[in-house]
């Protein structure tokens, strides 16, 4: 039965261009495939194994709900507690949102703010650094009014971890969850990473080939920081199968996991019919997959792609792990084996999602057109070039500094940097740099006051609301 199923494995890393793969498939509560495919970097010919530890990414985010779990089961919290009771110093930019929002609003994404993903993935800043941050943040959505996907929220989730338990999130999840489970491949970050004796490298992809990429840190470590295996997923995913029992014992109560599995926000509805509308639970995705209620968690960062899935009603699992990001592999083999599991007429996700993938491809090459057609050519800046160049700041976001090098600026943030290129009247964009963590073709515009002076920068940072506008420091020297 798996043969064929290794055969779809090999053929996916070949079409999608994906150096390694580990793989964990579950069926009646006992693991039945287990294995590694491909090499875990391409500067070397070291092979993946069970045993080698890949970035989970936001598959993490199912262990700090976990975590929280733990200290409800305790008596030491409730879903339903205020984060603010936790946590006196918390604020968002919105008070009600302040008062109100509670662990569960925070585990479901029902804070009302988008995704701020630049303000933590420059790596520059601990999570204590970031927390008085958020008050600066503008929401785009009233607490519970819509799921909106935060990182940021369960970087605080990892905080209400630490402040009840006093141990560092790490620690508390190492000794509460992944030691108990029989946890032997694993660590935090990048730093455990390269220390390891198996771990996987990223890899990005390069004008249609993979090459390696830069090894980014996670700082909301409790959205996305945990390195695991495939042989210790398996382990997470027969506890979630058997309501919270590592053998006989009970890690989890069955009330937890029963509250981490019910769904509390609608997310989207898939544009497969076999999937049809997703939702959030705590730290699960709860889905259905041809009419089967489904628990998962995707992830991705920096060079890297994971897929963890779960059908409590046939004690069945399935984890994909990948170096290469992005790419359709983990969930074209997660369905793959489901169906198999099933003794179901497979669907072909292979053909169904190379056809996307080469509409989108279609579809990125008509959106660039239409970028560059938007574009006024033969404009000019208002200003001389040496009047853009000043430092810039936000309250959250941090500070910008422009720089006049010769024919052109040059801006640097938290870490990135690289020239601008003008794109139209006070309009540059930063430079495209695939193989570095960066904010590639970013739109920097540039404001003046009532005098004609040179006073802002307009980014988008955040989509979902506008953009972020960062202003000329004060003791900036006047142009």
């Amino acid at each position: 039965m798996w043969r064929e199923f290794e055969s779809l494995v090999e053929s996916s890393m070949k079409e999608w261009k994906i150096p390694g793969l580990a793989l964990a498939v579950i069926e009646d509560g006992e693991v039945s495939l287990l294995k590694g495919y491909g090499v875990r970097d391409l500067r070397g010919n070291e092979p993946v194994t069970a045993d080698t530890q890949f970035l989970l990414c936001s598959i993490t985010k199912s262990f700090t709900a976990a975590g929280l779990g733990l200290l409800v089961d305790e008596g030491r919290l409730a879903w339903s507690r205020p984060v603010r009771e936790v946590i006196p110093e918390f604020r968002l930019h919105d008070a009600v949102a302040t008062a109100q929002l509670t662990v569960r609003d925070l585990l479901s994404h029902l804070s009302g703010l988008p995704r701020h993903d630049w303000l933590h993935m420059p790596a520059d800043l601990t999570s204590a650094q970031m927390l008085p941050l958020l008050r600066h943040l503008v929401p785009s959505r009233e607490l519970r009014e819509a799921f909106q996907y935060s990182n940021l929220g369960y970087m605080v989730a990892g905080i209400v971890i630490e402040r009840i338990s006093g141990q560092g999130w790490q620690d508390f999840v190492t000794e509460r969850l992944l030691k108990p489970l029989g946890f032997a491949h694993y660590g935090f970050g990048i730093d455990a990473l390269v220390a390891a004796a198996d771990a996987a490298r990223p890899h990005t992809m390069v004008e249609g080939d993979p090459v390696p990429a830069q090894l980014w840190p996670v700082p909301t470590a409790a959205g996305g920081g945990l390195n695991a295996s495939a042989a210790d997923l398996a382990k997470w995913m027969r506890c979630l199968l058997d309501e919270g029992r590592v053998g006989d014992t009970p890690l989890l109560s069955a009330r937890t996991v029963r509250e981490m599995g019910m769904p509390r926000a609608w997310m989207s509805r898939s544009e497969h019919a076999e999937i049809g509308d997703s939702h959030y639970g705590l730290g699960l995705f709860c889905e259905n997959y041809r009419g089967e209620r489904t628990l998962a968690h995707s992830g991705s960062w920096f060079g890297w792609a994971t897929l963890m899935t779960v059908v409590p009603s046939r004690r069945a699992g399935v984890a994909v792990l990948t170096n290469r990001a992005p790419g359709a592999v983990p969930s074209i083999l997660t369905f793959a084996a489901l169906d198999r599991i099933a003794g179901r007429e497979p669907v072909d996700w292979f053909q169904r999602l190379l056809a996307k993938r080469r509409a989108d491809l279609v579809q990125q090459r008509v959106d660039e057109k239409a970028r560059t057609d938007r574009r006024r050519t033969g404009t000019q800046p208002s200003h001389a070039l040496e009047e853009y160049a000043g430092r810039y700041e936000h309250p959250a976001y941090g500070c910008i500094e422009i720089a006049h090098e010769g024919d052109h600026l040059a801006w640097h943030w938290r870490g990135a940097a690289g020239a601008l290129t003008h794109w139209h009247y006070d309009m540059f964009v930063t430079p495209d740099r695939p193989t570095v963590f960066h904010p590639d073709n970013l739109a920097l515009s540039f404001l003046y006051d009532r005098a004609g002076r040179i006073d802002r920068i307009a980014v988008p940072f955040e989509p979902m609301v506008e953009d972020i506008v960062f202003r000329r420091a004060k003791d900036a020297p006047e142009a």
